[in-house]
């Protein structure tokens, strides 16, 4: 029988152990492992398995998720939903056997974001990052207590930027914007937890699982802070409402060449609204308020802040040939 012929490169058994271990690829892998370790050691003191109580029908019933502590005298960042429907109470268990009662400071269904504070100090905190430095493909780590394992740590990249994630508080229903989708593995008790940059800066509160391979975070950014302030001082977040619902639309050719490509279309109008009391209609394009283009949904959900309120807001419409300039007066928004 012919001998077979060993292929060029390759390792056989007389080699040294240490050439035998030796991978081309050996010096990417320790980096990307010295990352998510560092990581990891970074933040698992900071990020605590948070434990609620339900009443159910039949009952009261135990739940759980993740929390992230912000200040080293207790405030802590969760998901909304992760304490919807307790008493406001939470109990929060940290890695070092530390285990602490928590209150919910305040909560904002809209942003899927609450704010609860430990009957503890000194905790280690993590260092809020900005989720609109991010890049598709970059390196992002999820620690929390995914079905109650709490210190948890997976690895992924960013999936996508940019998608909406849709929230609802009563009959109020709100976009909130730039979710990072991440393939970094999420599971139940993972809400609340962080998702955070290779420089252990927390970029995310991971708030959904959405499919195999496939979750979802609330970013930190300059809007997230300022919710997370609101809720610190005020234990609710103020904004402002209209009344409409709407979408984006095309421009009418003759107004599209006057500058901007698309408006907000209003497709209904809630009675006795603000936007009711202006004179909006449904199949109005409103083009621009303030001066501010309006080209989608989203850039009139950001002039509805706390400011806004009380204010009188210009709007440049479309109605049909005609263009009308209507004045709004935002109220606030009962969620």
């Amino acid at each position: 029988m012919a001998r077979l012929r060993l292929i060029e490169g390759a390792v056989d058994g007389s080699q040294p152990a240490g050439q035998r271990d030796r991978l081309p690829d050996a010096e990417a892998l320790d980096a990307y492992s010295r990352t998510v370790t560092s990581v990891a050691e970074r933040l698992r003191g900071s990020v605590a398995n948070l434990r609620v109580g339900r009443r159910t029908r039949r009952g009261r019933a135990e739940g759980g998720g993740s929390a992230v502590v912000i200040t080293p005298d207790g405030y802590m960042l969760t998901s909304a939903h992760v304490v919807e429907g307790t008493d406001g109470r939470a109990r929060a268990a940290f890695p070092d056997g530390r285990s602490f009662g928590t209150e919910v400071v305040g909560t904002d269904p809209l942003s899927d974001l609450a704010v609860l504070r430990a009957d503890a100090g000194n905790l280690a905190t993590a260092e809020l990052g900005d989720a609109d430095t991010l890049h598709v493909g970059q390196l992002v780590v999820a620690i929390g207590s995914p079905l109650g394992f709490h210190g948890s740590v997976t690895a992924g990249v960013v999936s996508a930027l940019g998608r909406a994630l849709p929230t609802q508080s009563r009959s109020n229903v709100r976009l909130v914007e730039n979710v990072i989708q991440t393939d970094a593995a999420l599971n139940p008790g993972n809400s609340g937890g962080a998702l955070a940059d290779g420089l252990g800066r927390v970029v995310g509160i991971n708030t959904a699982v959405a499919g195999v391979g496939l979750g979802l975070a609330v970013p930190i950014n300059d809007a997230t802070r300022r919710i997370v302030a609101q809720l610190m001082g005020e234990g609710r977040v103020r904004r402002a409402f209209i009344g409409i619902v709407g979408g984006a639309r095309p421009l009418p050719p003759r107004f599209a060449s006057e500058g901007g490509g698309s408006a907000v279309e209003v497709v209904e109008v809630v009675e006795g609204s603000p936007a009711a009391r202006a004179g909006l209609r449904p199949e109005d394009l409103i083009v621009d308020v303030d001066g501010r283009s309006m080209s989608d949904v989203g850039e009139l959900q950001r002039l509805m802040v706390a400011e806004s309120i009380g204010r009188r807001m210009s709007a440049r419409v479309i109605r049909g040939a005609r263009e009308l300039t209507l004045e709004i007066v935002p109220v606030e928004l009962d969620t």
